[in-house]
């Protein structure tokens, strides 16, 4: 089994286990265990999937002869009515599944369709939305790939995948300059926040490859860009992070911003509407 499908797994056997989903008191009751049938997941919304990889494992772990069929794929946008995924074989195994594999489904499209809203206001700019690591303990791969679904790209997926200076790191250090010193050739590779402008001119000499503009407002974006043409083939990527929402994103869309970075798209995503149906019962 892929690391992947083994963090899935992983993930899924929990949310089962959470829901006591072998143990489905009502289902035992009324359904017969060989009874089989077909369900349906409908969307009561509109807005973009993703989680189906989850979602069949949620059917699957609990019966593998259950088939899951996806009718919207990942990435794709829907609108309400439209059914989503379809899922057939042993009801008694369906129905204890439904709430965990909606669960996922819902949340993960959440945050695709969220970004996907956010991409829509700056795509005219050519600007990027970003996550952020303000995500769902033990659920980040699967937030992040919904980002991906929704049109947005990955920030750095754990605190391996890139050196980023924040406010804390240049308290800690004792400053900027203690931490040019300290990151040497490094600089070049690495992202550095700054929460004025007087921070950012101090970065002129050694410019980092991309720098965080950290709850600028708007036109103090506009300034600090203006100082960063001036730095010519030392330019770096420019990212604006904080405070940015769905109603003022726009404002920050300004020429010379390459990313836009957003913990709400993770981390305060509403979940879709979702919801399964049996169609079919074969008696």
């Amino acid at each position: 089994m892929e690391a992947r499908e083994k963090y899935v797994d992983e993930i899924v056997k929990g949310a089962l286990a959470e829901d006591r989903a072998e143990d489905d008191l009502t289902t035992r009751i009324l359904v017969d265990r060989d009874l089989r049938g077909r369900a349906v997941i409908i969307a009561k919304s509109s807005g973009v999937v993703s989680g189906h990889d989850a979602a069949r494992r949620a059917f699957m772990l609990i019966d593998d002869s259950l088939e899951y069929r996806e009718m919207v794929k990942n990435g794709e946008t829907f609108d309400a009515g439209d059914v989503v995924a379809g899922v057939s074989g042993r009801v008694s195994s369906i129905l204890p599944a439904e709430r965990v594999a909606l669960n996922l489904l819902q949340h993960l499209s959440g945050i695709a369709t969220l970004t996907a809203r956010f991409v829509e206001k700056v795509a005219h700019r050519g600007i990027r939305i970003l996550d952020t690591r303000k995500t769902t303990p033990a659920l980040r791969l699967l937030e992040k790939e919904a980002v991906v679904h929704g049109g947005g790209m990955n920030h750095r997926m754990d605190l391996s995948s890139m050196v980023l200076v924040k406010e804390n790191h240049i308290k800690a250090a004792g400053g900027l300059e203690e931490v040019l010193r300290r990151l040497g050739d490094k600089v070049s590779e690495a992202e550095i926040e700054v929460s004025s402008l007087d921070e950012l001119l101090f970065l002129a000499e050694l410019p980092p490859a991309r720098i965080m503009l950290d709850n600028f407002a708007p036109e103090e974006v506009r300034k600090a860009i203006e100082i960063v043409k001036g730095w010519g083939g030392k330019r770096p990527d420019v990212e604006v992070s904080g405070g940015v929402r769905l109603e003022n994103v726009e404002r920050f869309a300004i020429e010379g911003v390459d990313y836009i970075s957003i913990g709400s798209i993770t981390a305060a995503a509403p979940s879709v509407d979702l919801s399964l149906l049996l169609r079919e019962v074969d008696r």
